[in-house]
């Protein structure tokens, strides 16, 4: 009976599907086990070969803790919101939800053949209604929170009115911005409604701000920093500006610390969680404010070496903040001006990773020294951001290499901390009344006691304090795009209003043009009915807007992460129409035991979903804090790309090993056009590109050979893999056990599809273990104890593997136990039963054929997971080397029990030993039991 894996996967595939296999309940005896993928963006590219690896893995550890006695939710579903659908619609006209679900049929096709054990019932998209309503859901709530420092944790905005209503907000210890104003009751109580507003927008934990962002004109929309590379988009490779824009924010600053804290107690890689902390960067040191010369303001300033204070020669601001404008004289007016202008230009990654490039500009005001009272300069550049810190830094130039650079560059003074520097004696009086004549006293004190006296003087000064700074920022939440989830927002005297929750979902409306309009506004502001009527509960024509029951909604859309932040917990119930989850399913399933995903998501993605986790548990609507207790990276799968080499300034191609005789430009081949050989089908080649119909070809041999190297998979390198085309020629088990079989699940390897033959034959084996060309061989006799042996060894291995992750060596295990097994002619139900299941988390399609044809019903997804027995790994006999003065002529198993008088007597009776000694009486045996045998003779 032949092995036709087509067959079979399709089979099993509808089977799964027909009787919902892997559904899993929200009550259950069983204990819980929660396995999660970060789900996919469904590109119209769909799936390469690179990327199932983690779902493949996930798979695996699913099926395995099914076969373990758990009831494991194993889910699927699509982040599909995004700029390539809504670039797409804007190139073709055609509105983004057609292309979204085309991608994702696309993707279920592909994802159905390679046989996952998903729980298809609970599938989310996040450009679904039913689902981006919650999500609209949590943004109400999170804009009517604030966060009580005192109490550590995001309460509701109702008791922060109250308190202002019946005490100020003297005493209330929040985070909020910076400059909110102390008021009284009375004065709280005075105040107009938008006045109200205005100032409880300073508090809530979304919140509407004029907010320096990433903007792209070319895509008309904000970008976030992960969504730019070299300075450009990394959709499309526009040019990206610095601009300053009335944005939505998520206040996650005020999560800074939980955030830090509760990677602790989460196993998670150390570099991703390495790259979170460093994300968040604590510091610990001092704000200092130094007033400037011929004006009100101050320029404050946060420092973790306030000891260094006596070095600073200038002072660097970031070229975008408003305070510039306001200092700069008028004879640097131009300078600056043009400066700003160049600066906008460059994002803040590139500025943040540039440490050659030194510019800048000088205003031509002057700051106070604190304790010296020197005039220090004031000039801006772009290597100090707005966004982190307070967007100025005290420039010391003996301390810091990019001060020193700086310095250098236009002629600054640099100042050694301790030569001379004198100080008014009323500057550094200390509580006893002790004079200080200059810094020498820092010489003397170490690093801590030096910090702490500078941070004392400067808070008897009123110029400073200690103070611990995060370099993370509150996160924009804004976009101008179309297709993305609206705000569930309205404007009232240009107050931002939230619609009631039962209102809820508030849909996407119907546009002409999926483009910003002709004055700028966002894609929204092409709606013609987008308009919120109080009266009605309803979106109406904007034709009705009367800004008395009828007013504006917003027009930005929320970011990419949005539907993403959260997604793992609709999961747990995602058919409630009701509640985003009901407690009930929440409280059961409480987080994820395994998330498996890409290490670029640590501070994206990664980061923004564990501060909406905290703040849903906050607000007592999460039993949990952190959503994932275990989460692995899974490494990278990389294409093997072919490369053919052209002449420069001709037409002409030659072979690799003639490319050293001319001067070449090396261009990527489809891999498709290779065999396994590197020959180029160079007919095909001519006719991928009507610039190459005509291409001269210089071969070697009577060949092209191409150039191979191992790159990232990737459509621009034309080196992908699809994964319908392995599944169609060696079946879908065989791709899952190649890439397992690749290398440990964390690291990169290159994809050679050469190589899969090996595991396509190592199957065929398997198979015949079972069947014969008559059919099923298996058979109810007793096994032999090698085949036992093979048997308890290949379990305890494959627990041990899956149990740590290490697949690739279970993959080998399987492929050593079936020779092992093929060598005994093993066919024996006691021994095969067992081995199909210790497969099938990794080939599941072969192996419920397999376990039907044995007698089964019940699908082997349900079977128990074989028991270890040590017992059969336990030697009873031992193979024996028998040696004559020293050289070994035979070997002979004797059980191991027997005595070394015993052992001799069965050795010398031995027709081999005899023939040996040759009548010859020998002058000593030796043994040593459970090693050796010699005779001398």
């Amino acid at each position: 009976m032949k092995y036709n894996f087509n067959e079979i996967e399709a089979k099993w595939q509808k089977y799964w599907r027909e009787n919902k296999t892997f559904k899993a309940e929200n009550n259950s005896d069983k204990p819980k086990y929660y396995v999660l993928d970060m789900f996919p963006y469904p590109s119209g590219a769909g799936l390469h070969v690179g990327h199932p690896l983690g779902y493949i893995a996930s798979d695996i550890y699913s099926r395995f803790k099914r076969h373990q006695g758990f009831n494991v939710l194993h889910p699927m579903g699509y982040d599909s919101f995004g700029l390539p659908a809504e670039q797409y619609a804007i190139q073709t006209g055609q509105h983004p939800a057609i292309t979204t679900e085309a991608n994702i049929t696309r993707y279920r096709e592909q994802l159905d053949k390679i046989g996952f054990s998903f729980d298809w019932s609970r599938e989310v998209r996040t450009s679904n209604p039913d689902y981006y309503k919650w999500t609209q859901w949590i943004f109400i709530q999170l804009f009517n929170s604030w966060y009580n420092v005192d109490a550590d944790r995001a309460e509701d905005i109702a008791g922060l009115i109250s308190v202002f209503e019946v005490a100020g907000n003297a005493q209330v210890n929040a985070v909020c911005d910076d400059d909110v104003a102390v008021f009284t009751a009375a004065e709280w109580n005075e105040y107009t409604w938008e006045e109200k507003q205005l100032i409880l927008l300073k508090y809530r934990l979304t919140y509407l701000a004029e907010t320096e962002v990433n903007w792209c004109p070319a895509l008309g929309t904000v970008l976030a920093n992960d969504e730019i590379v070299n300075g450009v988009s990394e959709r499309g490779g526009h040019p990206v500006v610095r601009k300053k824009m009335m944005q939505w924010s998520m206040r996650i600053t005020a999560y800074a610390q939980r955030l830090l804290d509760g990677l602790d107690r989460l196993d998670w890689p150390q570099p991703l969680k390495e790259s979170q902390t460093n994300w968040i960067g604590r510091s610990k040191g001092a704000s200092v404010k130094f007033k400037i010369d011929g004006h009100d303001e101050f320029i404050e300033v946060f420092t973790t070496r306030p000891d260094t204070i006596f070095g600073v020669t200038f002072m660097t601001l970031a070229p975008e903040l408003d305070l510039v404008k306001t200092i700069t004289t008028a004879e640097q007016e131009e300078a600056v001006e043009s400066y700003i202008e160049a600066t906008a230009k460059r994002s803040e990654r590139d500025r943040m990773a540039d440490v050659k490039t030194i510019s800048g500009a000088f205003t031509g005001a002057y700051a106070i020294h604190p304790f010296t009272e020197e005039k220090i300069p004031i000039w801006i550049g772009d290597y100090v951001l707005a966004s982190y810190g307070t967007g100025a830094v005290m420039a010391v130039p003996c301390g810091d290499q990019r001060d020193h650079d700086f310095a250098n560059h236009f002629n600054i003074p640099i100042k050694n901390i301790f030569e001379g520097v004198d100080i008014t004696e009323e500057a550094f009086a200390d509580k006893d009344n002790t004079k200080i004549a200059n810094s020498d006293f820092i010489t003397g004190l170490g690093f801590k006691e030096a910090t702490q006296l500078v941070i004392e003087r400067l808070e008897a000064m009123g110029q400073g304090e200690g103070k611990i700074n995060y370099r993370l920022r509150d996160a924009v939440f804004s976009r101008q795009r179309y297709w993305g989830e609206p705000f569930p927002v309205y404007y009232k005297k240009g107050m931002p209003q939230m619609i009631e929750a039962e209102h809820l979902p508030i849909r996407l409306p119907e546009v002409e043009k999926y483009l910003p309009t002709e004055t700028g506004e966002p894609p929204l502001g092409n709606a013609n009915v987008w308009a919120w009527d109080t009266d009605k509960n309803e979106v109406v024509s904007n034709d009705l807007i009367d800004n008395e029951t009828v007013f504006p909604l917003e027009l930005n859309t929320m970011p990419g992460w949005a539907g993403s932040s959260w997604y793992f917990n609709r999961y747990m119930d995602a058919t409630n129409e009701n509640e985003f989850a009901s407690q009930e399913a929440l409280n059961y399933w409480k987080d994820v035991d395994l998330y498996i995903g890409g290490s670029e998501h640590a501070t994206g993605h990664l980061l923004y979903s564990r501060f909406w986790q905290k703040f849903l548990f906050d607000r007592e609507l999460l039993p949990v804090d952190e959503y994932a207790k275990k989460l692995i990276n899974q490494g990278m799968i990389l294409g093997t790309s072919a490369f053919v080499y052209r002449v420069e300034g001709e037409n002409k191609f030659v072979s690799k090993g003639l490319k050293n005789n001319y001067k070449v430009q090396a261009i990527h081949a489809d891999v498709s056009f290779v065999n396994a050989s590197d020959e180029l089908d160079v007919e095909a080649f001519k006719n991928w590109r009507p610039e190459f119909k005509d291409a001269e070809f210089v071969y070697e041999e009577d060949k092209y050979l191409v150039g191979r190297e191992v790159e990232k998979m990737s459509k621009s390198k034309y080196n992908v893999v699809n994964p319908d085309d392995i599944c169609e020629e060696y079946g879908a088990d065989t791709l899952r056990l190649y890439e397992m079989f690749l290398g440990p699940l964390e690291q990169a390897k290159p994809w050679n599809t050469a190589g899969i033959t090996g595991v396509a034959g190592f199957l065929k084996k398997l198979w015949r273990l079972y069947f014969d060309d008559n059919g099923l061989v298996v058979t109810d006799n007793e096994p032999s104890k090698e085949s036992l042996k093979t048997l308890h060894k290949t379990i305890k291995k494959a627990t041990e593997d899956v149990a740590n992750f290490s697949f690739n060596t279970s993959v080998s295990g399987f492929m050593i136990a079936v020779n092992e097994l093929t060598a005994h002619k093993c066919h024996e139900r006691a021994i095969l039963e067992p081995l199909a299941i210790l497969i099938s988390p990794y080939a599941p399609h072969i192996a419920e054929e397999l376990w039907a044809s044995l007698g089964h019903a019940e699908s082997i997804s349900m079977a128990k997971w074989p028991e270890f027995d040590e017992k059969h790994l336990v030697e009873s006999s031992k193979e024996y080397p028998v040696s004559f003065n020293g050289k070994m002529r035979f070997k002979k198993e004797l059980p191991l029990d027997l005595t070394k008088e015993e052992i001799e007597k069965v050795i010398m009776a031995d027709e081999r030993t005899q023939k040996q000694l040759n009548g010859r009486t020998p002058k000593k045996v030796i043994v040593v039991p459970g090693k050796i045998i010699n005779i001398v003779g």
